[in-house]
């Protein structure tokens, strides 16, 4: 099983009459089946060869997930095309617009709700000759066509030239370019990654030895279903095993569809789901905000059974061993009065969730393992088609990225390429079928990247002696000291993040400086409430300076003498600190489609914060920067 055709038409074959894709009409849930899809694929494939589309050509697909999403996939794969998946996060002017360009798309396939994107820069994009519309309760004119009428084309396509089109499907070769993926643009010009037939086959095949998927298991796939972790780890690998997959109900607006969530997981009773940090982060406040709602009585006994869950589980692989074992009783006493009320509002047969997209907190980990539904960290990246390792039901190891797919070779290289041993951190370099075929009309980043078949993936990590990878963070996010050290900062942001109700984001900045800075944007809301409680407002003086007492004093409990002075090496903690007047957004450009901080982008937007903060004055946390910034929160 060498290509997407191959892998889709033996899932037919021993899968047919099972559900696939699961849509909500707007008042339930409706199935489609492996065999029912396969219909509208080939025709689709051949609408697609009607209207003029040959072997190789790009078609961009630009659209929520739903069923018309997998089935546009697989009609321009079937077609013999190659499909370049759009996130709906993109701007038009920028973004798509050079995507477009960039992969010389012929056709687009797009949704209604962003048609308009489109037609703002569709005179821009020379090579684009059709505007394939999923939707019909719109106006079409010039180029544009419904997906149904290129269906239609399909329909009354001679006998003969349905036979050219099958013959297209069945010459696909492994090797043959499937999707052209653009990274998610942390640099101005994003790159566009080509990943094969065999490239996804391989992975979904790779990955299946992480976890079991019984033909009855269903997602609802809430992350983008363009990002390379949802397009594998769920329609892929899901389809592999004939079980199936939900979209979320959408709206007119993706705050609907965002509202929806939570309905529609009671609806499908997902049996996993695959998230993101921001996410889980969003689940958890959910969750505490539930129990917070019941009263003081509830939230005490919720953070006993939280706190007796964590000491049982400790790191997942020992769970319940040792002395912990007298811990059991009550462990199943807390669950099955707390716990398991909590797990009915994701459906009840949730198993677990899989963490990709970046590092997952431990603490994050810890929690949702004390619940019952344990989030297992998994890593990769889009080069590698996405699945490099992950922790799984059977195996796992809290605070690890897991154990490695199948098939696959990974070494952990010094500077200089060597391997290193067990233990030892370096770069993070792997090789199998996963591995991409390069990037789009960029050679010179394809050689950089990819070195005698091996993949140097710019992360930093390391091996334990049983065998569970442990990534550190990216290269390019390393701080490097005026003497050289370099460190990781990821890890000690988001401990400022998730340990400080006070904090919302952080990043930390060194770039061969005499000592490290931190931007940090605050939380408004609950410093607010903090200076109310004394009476104070952040509009005076003697509030701001309040306020900065209390951000200083979390920042505090990582010195010596403070709650956490042992989680980091001191040298690291930032010396001066800079209370941001706004917070880093997709709107501003400081976050990207997957909610991912683009540092570079930060640090040149806050430049006057970071020159400020290596001046005597910056140095002095009670300085009018962070005081006007404070006063910007009333």
């Amino acid at each position: 099983m060498n290509t997407i055709i191959q892998l889709f038409e033996e899932s037919v074959k021993k899968y047919g009459s099972n559900p696939y894709l699961w849509e909500h009409t707007g008042e339930k849930y409706e199935s489609l089946s492996y065999k029912e899809l396969h219909k509208q694929v080939k025709l689709l494939a051949y609408g697609l060869y009607a209207s003029g589309i040959d072997k190789g050509d790009r078609i961009g697909l630009l659209s929520e997930g739903r069923n018309a999403w997998v089935l546009s996939e697989l009609g321009i794969l079937f077609a013999g095309a190659v499909n370049v998946p759009l996130s709906v996060k993109l701007d038009a002017q920028n973004e798509l617009k050079f995507r477009l360009i960039h992969s010389e798309a012929k056709y687009v396939i797009v949704s209604k709700n962003h048609l308009e994107k489109i037609r703002l820069i569709k005179d821009e994009v020379k090579t684009l000759e059709k505007i394939i519309v999923i939707d019909e309760d719109i106006e079409v004119d010039g180029i544009e066509v419904f997906l149904s009428d290129i269906m239609s084309l399909g329909e009354i396509l001679a006998e003969d030239e349905k036979k050219d089109v099958d013959k297209i499907q069945q010459e696909i070769q492994a090797d043959d370019n499937a999707n052209i993926s653009y990274t998610s643009g942390t640099t101005a010009d994003p790159k566009g990654i080509i990943l094969t037939h065999n490239n996804y086959t391989s992975n979904v095949i790779q990955s299946s030895s992480l976890m079991h998927i019984p033909e009855n298991y269903k997602t609802l796939l809430i992350l983008p279903w363009d990002h390379s972790f949802a397009h594998t780890a769920g329609i892929y690998s899901f389809m592999l095993k004939g079980a199936s997959i939900a979209a979320v109900q959408q709206g007119k607006s993706p705050m609907e569809a965002l509202k929806n969530i939570p309905k529609n997981i009671k609806e499908i009773k997902p049996h996993i789901l695959m998230s993101v940090p921001a996410l889980a982060k969003n689940f958890k406040k959910n969750i505490e905000k539930g129990i917070k709602a019941k009263g003081p009585k509830v939230e005490k006994l919720f953070n006993k059974a939280l706190n007796l869950a964590y000491k049982y589980n400790d790191h997942g692989w020992n769970k319940g061993k040792g002395s912990r074992m007298f811990l059991k009783p009550m462990y199943m006493f807390y669950d099955k009065i707390l716990f398991s009320k909590i797990r009915e509002n994701f459906g009840g047969n949730l198993k677990f969730f899989v963490g990709g997209g970046a590092l997952l907190d431990i603490e994050l980990q810890r929690f949702f393992y004390a619940i019952g539904i344990p989030m297992y960290q998994g890593y990769g990246l889009s080069e590698a088609s996405p699945i490099i390792s992950s922790n799984a039901h059977h195996k796992h190891k809290l605070g690890s990225s897991g154990f490695l797919v199948s098939n696959m070779d990974l070494n952990i290289c010094d500077d200089e390429g060597n391997a290193m041993p067990v233990g030892e951190k370096g770069e993070i370099v792997i090789k199998g079928g996963n591995v991409m075929k390069g990037y789009w009309k960029n050679e010179k980043a394809s050689a950089e990247t990819l070195k005698d078949g091996w993949l140097h993936t710019g992360d930093m990590g390391y091996m334990d002696k049983d065998g569970f990878l442990y990534v550190l963070g990216r290269f390019k996010s390393l701080l490097i000291a005026n003497d050289g050290e370099k460190f990781s900062p990821e890890g000690i942001e988001e401990a400022f993040v998730d340990q400080s109700p006070l904090m919302d984001q952080c990043i930390l900045y060194n770039n061969q400086d005499p000592y490290t800075i931190a931007l940090v944007v605050p939380n408004k809301a609950a410093v607010v409430a903090k200076l109310k409680e004394q009476n104070l407002t952040p509009d005076s003086e003697e509030g701001q300076k309040a306020a900065l007492d209390l951000l200083q004093a979390e920042m505090n409990e990582y010195r010596p003498g403070g709650k956490y002075e042992e989680m980091f090496p001191h040298r690291w903690l930032p010396t001066a600190i800079a209370i941001l007047p706004e917070g880093f957004t997709e709107e501003n450009k400081l976050l990207n489609s997957t909610m991912k901080v683009v540092r570079d982008k930060v640090i040149a937007y806050f430049k006057e914060y970071v020159d400020y903060l290596y001046s005597p004055e910056g140095k002095n946390f009670f300085n009018e920067k962070n005081k006007r910034s404070i006063e910007g929160m009333k």
